[in-house]
């Protein structure tokens, strides 16, 4: 099958495929973590299969791109589908849909399209969703490599060249995954910010227009940021970047100080505790205990200079 055909059927039941990503995206900054996803998809052997990894990482990172730049990469079609809390195990494999002359279509989601198509299909935040809708796809994540659609009544066996990944945001969940599903989707890949260089190169590929000037202090902005261990991240960049671009241009015969402009972009994009990013680094601190926790029994009766403190010595 080719992802140009637009039905398939399955047990006389007709399908509508869904019409595959045709975004053109580069990836830019860590190549290993590239290799590591393409390794995933290969398979060295007629009896070897391939994996289904989870690409997790802070929001905004770039893991949709990765997976993204990586299916394009193995020039087969891409199918994205953005997971919910409230996505249901039909929305994940077959919709039907009543027209108006009264008879039921089928719709094949994303996921299904990309299994009958031999493409590949992105789970895009798959700890946003429920245990009833991984469960119905535990099968194809292991060596069944099928799902089975109560709706339409059919099973659907995935194309041998079908790949996937799942992308996890480092944040909180709406549901926790069960280890079933976890144990399935492996391994796990961490991605991690872009070093300074690489930064540079991805806000240069999305704002070829931007001013070197405004590019090095967004670039030096998020660097610091990094350093401190606050999760601002490229996109986040990109729409500093954007946002003071569009204040500069807006009056070029009375034209805003960069420093004002600079200022109002980081208040309205990320808040404005992000104008200085030393206090919101200690905020952070305090907020998740990083710091003045006991280090012995001596800190719950004795204050750090204190001469009566048994680790006084160490302190």
């Amino acid at each position: 099958m080719n992802s140009s055909k637009k039905t398939v059927a399955i047990d006389g039941v007709n399908l509508s495929l869904s019409h595959p990503d045709i975004t053109d995206i580069k990836w830019i900054g860590n190549v290993e973590i590239l290799k590591q996803l393409l390794a995933c998809w290969l398979v060295v052997d007629e009896r070897d299969l391939p994996l289904s990894p989870r690409v997790t990482g802070t929001p905004g990172i770039g893991k949709t791109t990765l997976a993204t730049a990586a299916a394009k990469l193995r020039g087969q079609p891409l199918y994205i589908f953005q997971c919910t809390a409230d996505t249901r195990p039909e929305d994940l494999l077959i919709t039907p849909v009543l027209s108006e002359s009264g008879k039921i279509s089928y719709h094949a989601s994303p996921l299904v399209s990309a299994m009958l198509t031999g493409g590949i299909c992105i789970l895009d935040e798959g700890n946003r969703m429920n245990e009833k809708s991984w469960a119905s796809l535990a099968p194809l994540l292991d060596y069944r490599r099928y799902v089975e659609s109560i709706v339409a009544g059919i099973t659907i066996h995935a194309h041998e060249e079908f790949r996937c990944c799942v992308t996890m945001n480092d944040d909180e969940s709406t549901f926790e995954i069960p280890d079933y599903i976890l144990s399935r989707l492996q391994p796990t890949l961490s991605l991690g910010f872009p070093d300074k260089r690489s930064e540079m190169s991805i806000l240069q590929y999305h704002l070829p227009f931007a001013e070197d000037e405004m590019l090095r202090m967004t670039v030096d902005f998020l660097q610091r940021s990094h350093q401190l261990n606050l999760d601002f991240s490229p996109r986040d960049g990109i729409h500093l970047l954007q946002y003071a671009i569009k204040r500069l241009s807006q009056d070029p015969q009375h034209p805003i100080s960069r420093d004002e402009v600079w200022k109002e972009s980081i208040k309205n994009i990320l808040g404005e505790d992000a104008l200085n990013l030393d206090n919101m680094a200690e905020k952070k601190k305090k907020t998740f205990g990083e710091e003045g926790f006991p280090m012995g029994m001596g800190d719950f009766f004795f204050d750090n200079d204190s001469p009566l403190h048994p680790d006084r010595e160490n302190i």
